[in-house]
């Protein structure tokens, strides 16, 4: 029982790129096409492994640690994320609070790495992405607080492990209404339809991919990883509350979890083939609906 949160650790490194495949799948059965393989973004991260990185003579070290701090961080973050009712790597009361800093600092340093470029369109994603990082931030804490003060725990693991079916009968409307909130900051976070397009070419309104565009090589490989596991990360959060099974078998509980994650894939992509991005000065008003869905969880948790 000891080796479970290490191999739900390194499923999760093995398989966040996965999830992008069903994303674009999806899309693609949506579109009528056949779309690209499953396993394509793993090739293109082994491509990008073996090219080498080129480097602007306006750019510091900033820049080349950008993508190193923001993978590190985020692999770090993901130890403290459980898999539904298989614990995570590493837990503590209060940890929800670290992960929350260690995706800031992942943010932080793409965003400074996109300023140290010296550019106009990078440094106008960088202010995009504070912005609404900022909004997203006190919605993800609050919604995790909610569901804190319903089990009377503050490490993620002792918040997301308690959940199952009976939670649901017992606290329905404050799981709710925290799975609502979580699923627009999962959004926001990704930079996923509605408030971002990750297939988009147009840098006036690119918010993520506009901050990466110097980057290539393993740099770049080291940027797209990172994004996968974010997705994952905060994937892995929104399907242990929205759907927590419980069974009382790890492999049972672990495969449902796997499916879970693989709907949600299939859930994004059928959103971003269904709607188109928000106008900008819209995003803003969605991310304060999440804010206020989690503060009416925490409200009726507290009653």
């Amino acid at each position: 029982m000891k080796a479970l949160p290490v191999i739900h650790f390194v499923l999760g490194l093995l398989l966040a790129p996965f999830l992008f495949g069903v994303i674009n799948r999806t899309k693609a059965f949506f579109a009528g096409r056949r779309g690209q393989p499953l396993l394509q973004m793993y090739y293109d991260l082994w491509k990008l492994v073996r090219k080498g990185a080129v480097y602007s003579e306006t750019t510091t070290w900033v820049f080349r640690a950008g993508p190193v701090v923001s993978l590190a961080a985020v692999v770090l973050a993901l130890l403290f994320v459980p898999a539904g009712r298989l614990p995570a790597v590493a837990a503590f009361g209060g940890d929800i609070l670290l992960v929350a800093y260690l995706l800031a600092l992942a943010r932080f340093a793409t965003m400074s790495a996109a300023l140290d470029t010296g550019s106009s369109f990078e440094g106008m994603g960088a202010s995009r992405e504070a912005q609404f990082s900022a909004m997203a931030e006190p919605a993800l804490l609050i919604s995790l607080a909610a569901l804190g003060r319903h089990v009377h725990a503050w490490s993620l693991s002792g918040i997301i492990n308690p959940l199952g079916p009976e939670a649901w009968r017992g606290a329905g409307p404050v799981l709710a209404l925290a799975a609502g909130a979580m699923a627009i900051v999962f959004l926001v976070e990704n930079a996923r339809i509605p408030v971002d397009d990750p297939n988009t070419h147009l840098e006036l309104t690119m918010i993520h991919e506009v901050m990466v565009l110097d980057h290539g090589g393993p740099d770049f490989a080291a940027i797209q990883y990172g994004a996968a596991l974010k997705l994952w990360l905060l994937g892995s959060l929104l399907v242990g509350i929205a759907a927590p099974v419980h069974t009382g078998s790890a492999v049972i509980d672990g495969a449902a979890f796997l499916g879970g994650m693989c709907a949600l894939g299939v859930c994004v992509g059928a959103v971003e083939s269904s709607m188109a991005r928000l106008r900008l000065t819209r995003v803003p008003h969605l991310i304060a609906g999440a804010a206020a869905l989690a503060l009416l969880a925490a409200i009726m948790a507290l009653r």
